[in-house]
């Protein structure tokens, strides 16, 4: 009996055949808008035949053996590749505007400006060096200046406790996405001991990798670590970081974080206890690319600087750390020749024969009891640095008691952008600024000649004038800055580019789906119509044979 419903048997299976593809087009409609969802699509083949004695073999349907996901493994991998370096150069581009910024430059704010305002009060004071007004004007000048360089320091200072913040962050995303993988490897290993596909959750695992790659660079692939009892591969998925295994199919090698302390700090400019990372069992963690990686070499860049303990050295990227490193040594070395007239022609820290002039030192100042002769105040400088308590130090307690060049200089070295001030002299009596070179002429403005002639020697910096130095500093920021952003948006059009190739390869076009439905629909209906016209032909057979 069973070969005469054989051909309703057919049918049947036709009908399933048609309704499993319906099925799986009406889940790709619903998922056409899922981020990292891949079209899947069945595998139809034809029903083992039936065997017909002395005739052959009858067909005997259709039927689904899998259901595959549509994915190209060599475009993840592309995008992994892409994803980690556009990670790296957007997070640089990001930061280096936002240094740029602060600079502020131009601007009637920025350094060029303030520069111009302070030695414009010098010269209007070499004019008329008796005069308080132009005194007072010199003063809060020079407090701008010093503040300017004060604002920026604090500035990157905050900017590298917010970057070091981020790494934090970053960190704990690694190990989150790490752990997600982990549970995903899990579920999707259980799922296909049967030999089928579990599509949807490798999207979410695909889509997690997706993720990770642009904060780490990874490398993710299966492995293959025995056979399953039916013959099939035994496979473990596994993703790495420079080699070292992060996910090892059900087992998770997590980052952790450590404060720095001083021997391990890589910049004496660095602000204390910035995070360190490494592997969990100790081995030390460094990305060579990713958000991370840009981070880093943002937060502790030094251009390759040898660190505070002699051996270690920072990253070549020229980060926070170098440019606060840049600016102390600019007020270190402008506040030095303002004030002592040492010039360090050779960059030896020793001021030899011919390197030292006339400075604000060595000037004699008005009468602070305003009765008119200058009376001798050698010694007064008027740039120092704020001491312990945040106040302002005066000359004698800058200097220490140090008398020979090579001890002031020594004394500098405690000077930087953050500490940089005017001296409590200087603050607390305007008429305290030297600008005779003798005592008792009033209207001597020989040392105020002299430093005015500061803005315009080039031999003070390597880069030449004051002014020369800081645009040559502004504009290798600004130079960083555009190469980054090339950078990023290079990579950002390769990443497209794969993306849209994966969306042809993988993604969901309703176009498709519907002339798929339309196709699969008819099908339906034929094998419902088949079933109907078998059924009929077995009522005629069964309740009608032979009526009459």
């Amino acid at each position: 009996m069973s070969g005469s419903f054989f051909g309703f048997n057919t049918a049947v299976k036709g009908l399933f055949t048609a309704q499993k593809h319906l099925d799986i087009i009406n889940h790709n409609i619903n998922n056409v808008n899922t981020p990292g969802y891949s079209r899947q699509k069945a595998v139809q083949v034809a029903a083992s035949p039936y065997l017909l004695p002395g005739i052959g073999m009858m067909g005997a349907g259709s039927e689904i053996v899998s259901i595959n996901r549509i994915r190209d493994e060599y475009l993840d991998y592309k995008y992994w590749s892409e994803n980690k370096a556009y990670g790296e150069w957007s997070v640089k581009m990001e930061l280096l505007r936002d240094m740029e910024v602060t600079f502020n430059e131009p601007s009637q704010g920025g350094f060029t400006m303030i520069m111009n305002e302070f030695f414009n009060g010098l010269q209007e004071l070499m004019k008329d060096p008796s005069s308080a007004q132009v005194r007072a004007l010199v003063q809060q000048n020079g407090v701008t200046l010093a503040k300017y360089f004060n604002s920026i320091a604090i500035h990157f200072e905050k900017m590298q406790a917010d970057v070091d913040q981020r790494i934090r962050i970053k960190v704990g995303q690694v190990n989150s996405i790490a752990e997600q993988i982990q549970g995903l490897n899990k579920q999707i290993y259980m799922a296909e001991l049967d030999g089928s596909m579990a599509n949807d959750l490798r999207d979410r695992r695909t889509l997690l990798l997706d993720e990770l790659s642009k904060i780490v660079n990874i490398e993710a692939y299966e492995v293959t670590v025995g056979v399953m009892p039916d013959g099939r591969p035994d496979k473990h998925f596994v993703v790495t970081i420079n080699g070292k295994t992060l996910v090892n199919h059900f087992n998770v090698s997590k980052l952790k974080l450590t404060r720095r302390d001083e021997s391990m700090r890589l910049n004496e400019e660095d602000i204390p206890g910035l995070y360190e990372i490494s592997w969990e069992d100790g081995n030390k963690f460094e990305p060579r690319s990713g958000e991370l990686k840009g981070l880093i070499d943002i937060r502790d860049g030094n251009n390759g600087m040898i660190g505070v303990d002699g051996t270690r050295k920072s990253p070549s990227f020229k980060g926070i750390p170098y440019y606060i490193r840049q600016m102390n040594e600019f007020v270190r070395t402008f506040a030095m020749a303002f004030n002592e007239g040492y010039i360090d022609i050779n960059g030896d820290g020793a001021i030899d024969p011919g390197e030292d002039g006339m400075g604000h030192a060595g000037g004699y100042s008005l009468d602070p009891d305003g009765d008119g002769p200058l009376t001798a105040a050698t010694g007064i400088r008027f740039f120092t640095m704020t001491g312990g308590d945040g106040k302002p130090m005066d000359s004698s307690s800058f200097i220490g008691g140090a008398t020979d060049p090579a001890g002031i200089v020594e004394r500098y070295k405690y000077l930087t952008a953050k500490n940089f001030t005017v001296s409590s002299d200087v603050l607390e009596d305007y008429t305290r600024i030297a600008a005779s070179d003798r005592e008792g002429e009033a209207g001597n403005a020989v040392v105020v000649s002299e430093l005015v002639k500061m803005r315009h020697d080039t031999r003070i910096f390597t880069e030449g004038t004051a002014e020369d130095f800081m645009k040559s500093l502004i504009a290798t920021l600004g130079i960083d800055s555009q190469q980054a952003a090339r950078h990023s948006d290079n990579r950002m059009n390769i990443i497209r580019q794969v993306e849209n190739r994966r969306l042809s390869d993988s993604g969901v076009s309703l176009d498709e789906e519907m002339a798929d439905m339309v196709r699969y629909q008819h099908a339906y209906n034929a094998a419902a119509r088949m079933i109907v016209t078998m059924g009929e032909v077995y009522d005629t057979l069964i309740n009608r044979l032979g009526v009459g």
